[in-house]
């Protein structure tokens, strides 16, 4: 692995190890170069409760891009909400807060999830 991505699994270690003690489902987001992730698991992290990706035929989504984010950013609210999830903890993965990653996160909230 490079060095760049293991300094991005040591801050999502250090930040999951924070994220465990709160006790609600975590949104979890990844980013590759084609394609972007994002899921809810429980508290304990041992189960997905809901999940988005660019790589879904129904979304049409066509890139890895800050509209695509934000698209899965909606997608990933609107089935929390009805899998009765409001309330949730925003686990960034190690990423920094912008770009794609914000762009997600912005549309999450507009759609109705409290982080």
């Amino acid at each position: 692995m490079s060095i760049k991505n293991n300094s991005r699994l040591r801050r999502a270690k250090k930040a999951r190890a924070n994220i465990r003690n709160q006790e609600v489902p975590r949104l979890s987001v990844y980013r590759s170069s084609k394609h972007f992730y994002a899921q809810i698991l429980d508290s304990l992290g041992s189960k997905v409760i809901v999940s988005a990706s660019t790589l879904e035929k129904d979304l049409k989504i066509s890139s890895n891009n800050l509209d695509g984010a934000s698209e899965v950013g909606k997608v990933v609210a609107e089935r929390a909400m009805k899998n009765g999830i409001k309330k949730v903890v925003f686990d960034r993965s190690g990423y920094k807060y912008h770009g794609r990653i914000k762009a997600l996160a912005d549309s999450a909230r507009k759609s109705g999830l409290e982080f």
